[in-house]
This record gives C-alpha cells, sequence and structure tokens, in this order.
C-alpha cells in the first residue's frame, strides 16, 4: 500500500474527532440499569501528535462500566484499521475495526491479549449530519451464533481544537 493511500485512510477517521455523550442500553435480563447516570459517559476522540492514530478516552460513571483509552490505527500491511482497547479493569483487547460509508464497525473473533471466551462485534451508523451514532453490540459464546448484546449511541457534544 502506498504512503499517500495509508494517509487517506488515516484521514477518513476524521468524522470521530471530538467530545462525544456515550448512551448504553441494556436488555432487562442484563441486571444492568438505564436508570442509573450511563447517559452521562463521555467519550473523547483525538488525534495523537502526527495524526497516525486517533486516541480513545471514555469515563463511564456507571459502578458496572468500564472507563477506558483505545488507540485507533491503519494496518497497512493487513489493510485495515485497529483499535487497540485497554479499560480500567485490566482487560485489554484487540480489534478489527472498519469504517467507511457512514458505517463503524468493530470485531474481536480470535484470541488477543488473553484467552477468547467470547467473541464481540459492534456495528455503529452516523447519522446523516455526523452528530450521533446508533449501534448495537453482539456477542458470541460459541463463534457461530450471534446475540443481541446491547446498544451504543455515542451523540457529539463539541468538537476539539484543531
Amino acid at each position: 500500500m502506498s504512503e499517500q493511500a495509508e494517509h487517506l485512510a488515516i484521514e477518513r477517521l476524521e468524522p470521530l474527532i471530538g467530545e462525544w455523550r456515550m448512551t448504553a442500553v441494556f436488555p432487562a435480563a442484563s441486571g444492568m440499569t438505564t436508570s442509573e447516570p450511563a447517559g452521562e459517559a463521555r467519550v473523547v476522540f483525538e488525534w495523537l501528535s502526527g495524526r497516525r492514530f486517533v486516541v480513545q478516552r471514555w469515563t463511564v460513571p456507571h459502578p458496572a462500566a468500564p472507563d477506558g483509552i483505545a488507540i485507533i490505527g491503519f494496518d497497512p500491511h493487513m489493510g485495515t484499521y485497529m483499535q487497540h482497547y485497554f479499560d480500567s479493569r485490566g482487560v485489554a483487547r484487540l480489534y478489527g475495526m472498519g469504517f467507511a460509508d457512514g458505517v463503524w464497525q468493530l470485531w474481536r473473533t480470535s484470541p488477543d491479549f488473553s484467552a477468547l471466551d467470547f467473541s464481540q462485534r459492534y456495528t455503529g451508523r452516523f447519522s446523516d449530519d455526523g452528530s450521533s451514532i446508533r449501534g448495537n453490540w453482539e456477542i458470541s459464546r460459541d463463534g457461530s451464533i450471534w446475540e443481541h448484546d446491547f446498544e451504543l449511541t455515542y451523540t457529539r457534544c463539541g468538537e476539539l481544537p484543531r
């Protein structure tokens, strides 16, 4: 892949940059409630110096949900985006990532930094004006049957200085 193509792939991440509110909606059977301040979760996406990677940081006031950080970049050898995820529980994960045509996808279907006991995938769709991303996480415990895990919506609340 040419350096120019790699640069264009990285620049496509620009719609993520800024500050967002994150709201999760869990199924009633999960034991999580949506009446607690989960709607006040904050997420910031910003360029790492050099504009080769995006840093995603989130804080969630709900005691059952972790705070965390992720580094998003493009792997020119694989021809795909990657997200390296770390959270306050000590969990580290590696996600494949797609980002095209207003759709953001994350997936984890093979072992990463820890034993893989389940697979996950997220599909979020940007609104036409770019002010929100509405999506769903799915989970598979056997690698073939996928079930709805929870809804996750991002609502833009500001731009970061460039």
